[in-house]
């Protein structure tokens, strides 16, 4: 098989888990323009910007030989569980004959989940296959938390350019060794270390600010798409922490609800005063974030929402009401091919100086904010 995936954040976890297991790997290259444009020139007008840029990806992959895509599905009635069909009868439609592996939640259909495992492991033992899945998922832990660090303190690095350049040496280093034979926690403590080594400006607690990120999954994920929104707010000055990384979701699409903290259901019950079900996408889990993100200290939250996206409409709704309810200013931003950047990052600076202001005045009304 010679397969390619989404370019979702760092698609350096799934090239190596795909080597390992002896595929044929097309990376899939950072969404430009023209994937946009691809995607764009042949979906459905009102398709959800996601489903716009991944079939971009998707034509880009198979032009160099790619007859295999590997994706994950939706989450409850969102439309991204049609993603997949809808994707292969385009492709069809084109001219190109390409197969489709779609993950879905573990909890929603652990026999198909099973069986696209099997797939996946081509001619390798079971044990292998569950031991470079395992190995895997501490692979992507050990990237998103490196990553989480990056994007705190390069608000206060003193060399610009610091934090990136460093990141970008141990992603190198995770990359240059094999999956197999990879000692990640040494690789670990060594990059951690070079992070914590840089030079940066003494936190004043009474000047710092903390924003979280929320929003649909692949745009709080892609820089590509969403403006490269942590840098922005780094170089603004600002910590930034987002609600959903990759080994997060793998967490929350295989560990049982019993398992609070891991399968992510104690952030998903601090929604229930807003929504009690379910509706498609990550909406309790926005919901109950903005309410941790009140009770951790934040300062305020950037909702990021594809334009269409039925999930995240119900999220911007309800942002007034628990901006008051809580206290905290929330900023909804939404992204599509015709997104003005310069519009969007004026919106994201006004922002950011009203968080300012609210800290350094100390607002009693906590400076509730929406759009």
């Amino acid at each position: 098989m010679k397969i390619t995936f989404p370019h979702m954040g760092s698609p350096l976890i799934y090239d190596k888990l795909f080597k390992s297991l002896g595929h044929d790997v097309i990376v899939p290259r950072t969404p430009t323009k023209r994937t946009i444009d691809l995607g764009v020139k042949y979906s459905p007008e009102f398709a959800c910007f996601p489903y716009k840029v991944l079939l971009g990806t998707y034509i880009e992959g198979i032009e160099k030989g790619a007859n295999v895509v590997i994706a994950a599905g939706g989450s409850g009635p969102c439309r991204a569980g049609f993603y997949a069909e809808l994707h292969k009868k385009t492709l069809l439609s084109m001219g190109y004959d390409v197969d489709f592996i779609i993950f879905d939640d573990i909890k929603r259909d652990p026999g198909m989940f099973l069986k696209n495992i099997n797939i996946v492991k081509g001619g390798n033992s079971w044990l292998k296959a569950v031991k470079l899945l395992w190995k895997t998922y501490k692979f992507a832990r050990a990237v998103d938390t490196l990553q989480k660090t990056v994007e705190i303190r390069r608000a206060y690095e003193l060399v610009k350019g610091s934090f990136n350049n460093a990141f970008d040496k141990i992603v190198k280093r995770f990359y240059d060794e094999d999956l197999s034979g990879m000692d990640i926690n040494k690789i670990y403590i060594e990059g951690k270390a070079m992070l914590d080594s840089l030079p940066c400006r003494e936190i004043n607690e009474k000047n710092r600010i903390r924003v979280g990120i929320i929003g649909e999954i692949f745009v709080v994920l892609e820089p590509s798409v969403n403006m490269n929104i942590a840098a922005v707010l780094n170089e603004m000055g600002c910590e930034v922490y987002r609600s959903m990384y990759i080994s997060d979701w793998v967490n929350h699409s295989t560990w049982p609800k019993f398992f609070k903290h891991r399968s992510g259901q104690d952030i998903i019950d601090k929604s229930k005063a807003y929504i009690e079900i379910g509706i498609g996408g990550h909406e309790r889990m926005n919901i109950g974030s903005i309410i941790n993100y009140k009770e951790t200290g934040y300062d305020g939250v950037i909702h990021l929402m594809p334009f269409a996206c039925l999930p995240e409409l119900v999220t911007q709704s309800m942002a007034p009401r628990i901006s008051k309810d809580s206290q905290i200013p929330i900023l909804t931003l939404a992204l599509d091919e015709q997104t003005g950047i310069a519009n969007n990052l004026t919106r994201i600076e006004a922002f950011v100086e009203l968080l300012r202001s609210i800290k350094i005045n100390r607002s009693p009304d906590g400076g509730t904010f929406n759009e």
